[in-house]
């Protein structure tokens, strides 16, 4: 399976449903009186964890993600149907940033975790809600709110316990394959593993802790160079490391100089994570000179195992040792910033656009704008006049006039086509 940690998705909650405009019309009920039934509310759209998925690719192959629309309101009050919430699945560890701030609105650290991506809109009401003993037959109702659109980053840092670190062809692979279920490719050149391997390791008396392999790193990967500097965000969530060195490599103390100087460039906190030393391949090298490369890292490192994956010389004694350390070690702390995410539920559409587009013609469009076109009937005063109120309260009135709107002049909102005449706007009077 591919290994995908970075995507860029749009999400979309869905739109409320209008409200209606209606009236009873039942034999022997006299003035039976405004039956528009509400809107029904559109569907939110939520992430929630799962520890089953462990790579981003799906988000690659889908990019974008809508919710349903809640229904329009009917006659004889019935309410129209809310939408189902839509929920998408991420694997545990993912960081979701909305491209717009650029801020972290949220972290999944735990399987099943759920958080509120995008509110779906509001349904609109009805013209029984707006029945007073005053106003009896109200010949309005309200649009849907539209629902929320955003663009999301999705960056995947992978949750093990531990993190294999060292240089290409130092051993990781075939530790990992002899320590675990895990079956990464293995081969006798650099760079054979090109994404990170997962490998859950079962402790000696109960319970066990997942691995995690990370790609090789090479000096100068954290300016970029090589593979290992697009994973070292994986380990940052481990409780420690365990670095494996090549014994039959050219000089393995320089090789283990290197990757430590890579963490500490990259983090300060990863360079500072507890590491394990494992010095690999023992049986390719001599007794002479395993005791002399014990004898240089004693200067790193007091806990220093020398291993042989291959033959598994070696392994129990460092198993039993890590077992202990990830009772020992909590996992660490998230350091990033989960900001307050106002814009799950932000439905202000109240923007709007004017274009002349003749010596006498204006068109307004925008988001609220639009809905309330749709459910205005020209031929109603009341619905005009309604109509006329809100665009006054928006100040769409002032801008008109900064556009040069006079008397007589048409202004298009949808499908109306209306004229405009000072201190009557719209009403009665109005040209349609």
């Amino acid at each position: 399976m591919k290994f995908l940690d970075k995507a860029k998705i749009r999400i979309i909650s869905g739109h409320g449903g209008n409200g209606m405009v209606a009236w009873r019309r039942e034999k022997y009920v006299d003035k039976g009186g405004p039956a528009g039934g509400d809107g029904g509310r559109g569907g939110d759209v939520y992430f929630v964890a799962d520890e089953n998925m462990s790579t981003l690719l799906d988000f690659k192959i889908k990019s974008v993600y809508k919710a349903q629309s809640g229904e329009n309101g009917g006659i004889k009050g019935m309410h129209g149907a809310c939408a189902k919430d839509l929920y998408i699945k991420v694997p545990m560890g993912t960081i979701v940033r909305d491209t717009k701030t650029g801020k972290v609105i949220a972290d999944f650290v735990e399987h099943e975790q759920k958080v509120l991506i995008a509110k779906g809109g509001r349904g609109g009401r009805g013209n029984a809600r707006f029945a007073t003993a005053q106003k009896r037959a109200p010949q309005f109702c309200e649009p849907g709110e539209p629902g929320i659109e955003r663009i999301l980053e999705l960056e995947l840092k992978l949750i093990a316990d531990v993190g294999l670190l060292g240089m290409p062809n130092a051993g990781k692979s075939t530790f990992i394959s002899a320590v675990s279920s895990a079956k990464p490719k293995i081969a006798d050149y650099p760079f054979t593993t090109l994404v990170p391997n997962l490998g859950v390791v079962k402790k000696f008396d109960q319970g066990s802790y997942v691995i995690a392999d990370i790609p090789g790193l090479i000096e100068g990967a954290s300016e970029g160079v090589g593979l290992g500097h697009d994973f070292l965000r994986h380990v940052e969530r481990c409780r420690f490391l365990i670095h494996i060195v090549d014994l039959t490599a050219e000089d393995p103390l320089a090789n283990y100089k290197i990757i430590n100087n890579e963490l500490k460039k990259h983090s300060e906190n990863l360079a500072n994570l507890y590491q394990i030393l494992v010095l690999n391949k023992i049986d390719s090298v001599s007794k002479e000179d395993l005791e002399k490369y014990l004898k240089e890292f004693k200067a790193f490192s007091n806990d220093i195992f020398p291993v042989s994956a291959v033959t598994k010389e070696g392994l129990t004694d460092l198993l039993h040792f890590i077992d202990r350390k990830v009772d020992e070690i909590p996992k660490p702390e998230s350091e990033i910033d989960i900001e307050e995410d106002l814009g799950a539920y932000d439905n202000d559409d109240s923007s709007f656009e004017i274009k002349k587009v003749a010596k006498d013609a204006y068109i307004i469009s925008g988001g609220k704008i639009n809905r309330l076109a749709k459910v205005t009937d020209a031929r109603n005063t009341e619905q005009v006049v309604r109509l006329q109120n809100i665009l006054k309260s928006m100040g769409v009135f002032e801008e008109l006039h900064k556009f040069g709107l006079k008397n007589g002049d048409t202004v298009i909102l949808g499908h109306l086509e209306l004229g405009y005449y000072d201190d009557e706007i719209w009403g009665e009077g109005s040209k349609v």
